[in-house]
């Protein structure tokens, strides 16, 4: 007799036994060949969550990585400063109020390091 987690098998000729409650004698139907029922315990299996490959698991475990360049949001615009006169200057905008009003536009002078903004 062999079990397999909570299955018992005949050790003759392999056949699958029906369970009973406790350590009672099992007959084979298939060859007459008797053995005990010890498979009657608590199994616990686990598996690892690679073993089940998952398209929305693998997104949701990449990490993003971010340099310094990624977060540069700010384009150039030709546009003198107030402070220095320097001709450009960066900006970048966000929609700080509701989506049905323009966006807050943010201005920064490289040279002089003048800041303001403007709502659209």
């Amino acid at each position: 007799m062999s079990a397999i987690g909570s299955l018992v098998f005949c050790s003759d000729c392999g056949n699958l036994l029906d369970t009973t409650s406790g350590n009672e004698k099992l007959v084979c139907e298939q060859c007459g060949g008797v053995t005990r029922d010890i498979a009657t315990k608590e199994v616990t299996t686990k598996s690892a969550p690679s073993a089940f490959p998952s398209a929305l698991r693998q997104k949701r475990s990449a990490v993003q990585t971010l340099s310094s360049d990624d977060l540069q949001t700010e384009a150039t615009i030709q546009q003198a400063c107030p402070e220095c006169g320097n001709p450009e200057m960066k900006f970048y905008t966000l929609q700080l109020r509701s989506a049905d009003e323009g966006a807050t536009v943010f201005y920064r002078c490289d040279k002089c390091g003048h800041k303001f903004n403007t709502n659209n």
